[in-house]
């Protein structure tokens, strides 16, 4: 067995040219970290495998964009899918908190400037 250590750049290098996946290079960035970051928790060497993250992960410009896409509804309707319910005085700010809570309920949400990273769940 020959084993190939990959440093967080390698691991970038390689989301951001899987065209499949379709990573921007500040998204492919961030995934990179977050792996590495799980890696150095886990006691185990990890396996990394291009195909399974293009597969549990996506990348959006936003948590109302991961949102829409998601449960396939226009913002409101997405909202009561999620079982967010809103009274019409939240902010964005306190919208993308629940959004963001809602998703940390279920998954993994990973943010970095210009976007966020949702696993599938």
């Amino acid at each position: 067995m020959i084993v190939q250590t990959l440093s967080v750049w390698d691991i970038a290098d390689l989301l951001f040219a899987d065209e499949g996946a379709g990573w921007s290079r500040s998204g492919s960035l961030a995934m990179a970290e977050w792996l590495e970051e799980v890696s150095d928790e886990s006691d185990t060497p990890q396996e990394f495998d291009l195909i399974a993250v293009r597969c549990d992960f996506s990348e959006y410009p936003a948590l109302r964009d991961w949102l829409t896409y998601y449960y396939q509804e226009s913002d409101k309707d997405a909202m009561k899918s999620a079982g967010i319910d809103l009274d019409g005085t939240e902010s964005d700010k306190e919208i993308d908190d629940l959004i963001r809570s809602h998703i940390n309920d279920h998954g993994v949400l990973i943010e970095f400037t210009g976007g966020v990273i949702v696993s599938e769940f």
